[in-house]
This record gives structure tokens, sequence and C-alpha cells, in this order.
């Protein structure tokens, strides 16, 4: 989508000063003190000249330079988007070489990170819901509601900008962005009619030209021969699809791995007996298989104890103590009457695990902590349904929904004889103090106490 290329580069180019002051925005200035509104911005007078103070959206050297800086060191996860920071010139404060892809993830993400706190609240804001803008209108899933919200705001936006921008920044490219909502209500997601597929196979296609006086025939017999060569391999056995680009994070199901698979060489480690139980629990309360285990030890708590039926807290603490000795005494009892699977889990897992520095699961790339890469791959995040009470004398017990944020500290494999399971050994913030939301943001401390969690570090892989 060209529109929201031109809408970051005018957005860039007006804040790091890239053309230089427009006749058209210091006309604007002089104007001002003429209508006698925002005398803050009127022509001052010094020894006899005239100087023109900066403007709400201009930003000092240091400023640009922490601009810049921020997008330079910025790591994002495995195959998000290309390594902004080798197009960024710290000394010059310039950004060279960027492609559509590379706009499209400035504009819709890292614009708003990479401000923070530099710009001054108005035109601040006024940005940020110009990328908000664009990130509801280019989603998978489009909800019609929200589009015809997204167009009354769009409106709001553009005079919010024209409160702090000057007039050479509002060219065609800027009003288009008016249009855009109501044209993803009407013809459908933008995906499927944004350039980018487009500029990709151009790209392929001026890779054919070998005789640039005769372009068209050498892409024509470049295509065709293409065409035949990936015909013919869909006919020869033991040859790979041509065409067909295959994910570098493609997991597959191995033969003793439940999910995905390492990319690090395995290190053994012996865990404590303490750390292993835990372990096992975590993954005995989360495998599909066991929960009709886990309901019948609730029900049977409860029958022999009344007084757990009240009080959610105490159940839930007496049915995470018992349950593992409790599973594996009744698999031991059934027998024969129950899967491999469910045995040799009620059996519990090897005290010698495979610890690990890479894996990948779903599609997704994970590094732990201590692995020095370009990209960050270490942050992991869950949003489960948990009992809330605001004292230990609140007998009012409401569940609801906590996001935990965290980062990878070790990988580890656990050995069930004839099968493992992957899980994360993780450090998680402080869901009171270390997580705190400011501007839209999601502010994670990892440094804050997390005495809460040594009992539960663990979480799957999958």
């Amino acid at each position: 989508m060209h529109i929201e290329k031109n809408v970051c580069e005018s957005i860039i180019g007006t804040l790091l000063n890239i053309k230089g002051k427009s006749k058209d925005g210091l006309k604007s200035q002089m104007d001002l003190k003429g209508m006698g509104i925002r005398g803050d911005l009127h022509p001052q007078e010094s020894k006899g000249k005239h100087y023109l103070p900066p403007a709400p959206h201009t930003l000092k050297k240091e400023e640009k330079q922490l601009f810049c800086k921020r997008l330079q060191q910025l790591k994002l996860p495995d195959g998000y988007s290309s390594n902004i920071g080798t197009h960024i010139s710290l000394d010059e404060c310039k950004f060279t070489g960027l492609k559509s892809h590379d706009y499209h993830v400035l504009m819709q993400q890292l614009l708003p990170v990479a401000l923070r706190d530099i710009l001054p609240k108005g035109p601040r804001n006024a940005i940020f819901r110009l990328c908000a803008y664009f990130n509801e209108v280019c989603q998978m899933v489009i909800d019609k509601n929200s589009l015809e919200k997204q167009e009354k705001e769009i409106a709001e936006t553009l005079c919010m900008l024209e409160r702090y921008f000057p007039p050479s920044f509002f060219d065609i490219m800027i009003h288009l962005t008016i249009h855009i909502a109501r044209e993803a209500r009407i013809c459908g997601p933008v995906k499927f009619r944004w350039m980018y597929p487009f500029e990709r196979m151009m790209k392929v296609y001026k890779g054919y030209v070998r005789n640039k006086v005769r372009a068209e025939g050498c892409i024509a017999e470049g295509y065709l021969a293409k065409e035949c060569v990936r015909f013919c391999s869909e006919h020869i056995k033991q040859a790979s699809e041509i065409g067909v680009r295959h994910s570098q994070n493609e997991d597959f199901e191995g033969e003793t791995t439940v999910d995905g698979r390492p990319i690090s060489k395995g290190i053994p480690k012996m865990m404590s007996n303490d750390m292993l139980e835990i372990a096992h629990r975590y993954v005995l309360f989360n495998y599909a298989e066991v929960e009709p285990y886990i309901e019948k030890h609730l029900e049977e708590l409860k029958h022999m104890d009344r007084r757990l039926i009240k009080n959610e807290s105490a159940l839930q603490k007496k049915h995470m103590e018992t349950f593992c000795s409790w599973f594996a005494k009744v698999i031991d009892a059934a027998g024969s009457d129950v899967s491999d699977t469910i045995m040799y889990l009620a059996n519990g897992p090897r005290r010698e695990v495979t610890s690990h520095s890479g894996y990948i699961v779903n599609g997704q790339q994970f590094h732990t902590k201590n692995v020095e890469r370009s990209t960050q791959d270490s942050g992991v995040s869950i949003e489960v349904e948990t009992i809330c009470q605001s004292s230990a004398r609140d007998t009012n017990q409401v569940v609801g929904k906590v996001s935990y944020y965290g980062v990878l500290k070790d990988i580890l494999l656990l050995d069930y004889y004839t099968f493992k399971v992957p899980i994360f050994d993780c450090e998680w913030a402080n869901i009171r103090n270390g997580i705190k939301v400011e501007d839209g943001f999601v502010l994670v401390n990892l440094h804050e106490g997390q005495s809460q969690f040594r009992r539960d570090p663990f979480i799957l892989a999958s």
C-alpha cells in the first residue's frame, strides 16, 4: 500500500527535517501573528533581527539522534521484518534503502515506539492515532462497525495533524487516508489489494532480463523456462517442488518430541526433585488427555471435604499438592485399560533432562535470553484465567483474565521414556509492580521482585 509508504516518508522527513524548512511552513508561522493566535510561534525580535521559534514537530539534534538510535538498536522477532538498523545513519540521521514492507512495519508498529517521550504530547498523539488507524485497517480480519468508527476518527486525526504540521506536509497521499477505511468496508481486507505481491513478482521478472534491448523477450523466455521446470519437477521422485517457498521456521513432528524441534545442541542436565515435580505437574495440568482425571480428582476432593466447595482457593491448593500422587495410583490400578501415553505420564519423567538454547514451535523461533543475536526471540507472554481476591479475608472470588509477561531463561525437554515434552523455563514479571500501561504501551520491568513465580516458572512450548 503506497499510501502508507508515502505517509511514513512524510512523517519521518518532517520530523528529521530532511527536506529543510519549507517556505509554506515559514509563511504559516508569519501569518499566525497577523491572526493573533498561537503566540508561542510568533516571530521573535532580537538585536534588530526576527527569529522564528521551533514548531511543535521540530526535533532537536539530540532528539533526532535518539529517534534514529532507538530504531537502529531495536530487536524484533525472527522473520518479523528486515533489519531496519542497517538502513539508518546515526551521524546524518537519515534513512536509506528502505523497502515498502519496511515502511509498512514502521508505520504500524515501530514509529510509535521510537517517538515515545520525544515529541510533545499534541503532535505525538496525532501520529500515534494515524499509526493506529493504519494498523486497524490493515488487519487480516476487519470489523465493519470498527471501520465506520475509524472513518470518523481519521478526520479528527487529520485536523490534529493540521494544528502541528506545516501545510507542505499535507499532500494528496495524506488526503487519501480518509478513503482507505471506506474502501476496505466496501471491497474487503486491504491485504487482497495491496501492491506487495506484485512488487515481489516484478523483482523476479526483472531478474530474467539478460539483454536490456529485448527486456520483454527475456522475461517471456525466463517465465516459460521456469514453468516447464516446475511441471517436470512434479513428475520426478525425490525432487523438491519448485516455486514454493518453505518457511525457515517450519516445525515438524519428530519421532520423540511432542511439539516443535530444537535448533541447538542439547546439553544433559539434572533437575532437582522439587523443580522436576513442578514441571511434571504443569505438564499434567495442561495435557488434553489428562483433563478427565483432573475433573475426577476435584470431585473426589469436594466429596471428601465439603468445606472446599465454598473455598475455591483452598480447593485448588489441595488439588495441586495431591494430584500427581493420586494420578499415579489411579493409573497403576487401571493397568492396561489406559493408553501408553497416559501410563508414561503417570510414571513421571526422568531426572535427567536436555537443555537447549534454541527451539522452533508453531512457526516461531525462540532463543534463551543469553543468546546474542540481531533478533529478539526470548520474550514470552500468556493470557490465563485466574481467581482474583482483594485480600486473604475477602471471600468474594472473581475469575478474570490476566496477562503474564516474561523472558525465556532455559528450554528443557522432559524425557517420559517414549516421548519428550518441551517446556520453557521463564523469568516472569511481577504482575503488580512490574507491568504498567502507558500511552498504549505495555511496559514490563523484569528486575522487579519475582519471588511469586519461583514455584511456578514453567510454560509449555506449544
